[in-house]
């Protein structure tokens, strides 16, 4: 519970780092993202895995 309190709290902080940062930014430049600003624990993407393992564990269960 409280990991998801800092995470929601962290969310609200980047999205005005990001903001101020747009504001003052030089044209041309890209935008800036409130990913840009939050910290690397809460910007993790899924990882992709490899389902095959699973696979072969429920059909070894399948067979008598």
């Amino acid at each position: 519970m409280a990991e998801a309190r800092a995470e929601a709290d962290w969310s609200q902080t980047s999205a005005l780092m990001a903001l101020i940062a747009n504001v003052n930014r030089p044209k041309g430049k890209r935008a800036y993202k409130p990913a840009d600003f939050a910290p690397r624990k809460f910007n993790t993407t899924p990882a992709q895995t490899d389902l095959s393992l699973l696979r072969e564990t429920l059909e070894a269960r399948k067979q008598p």
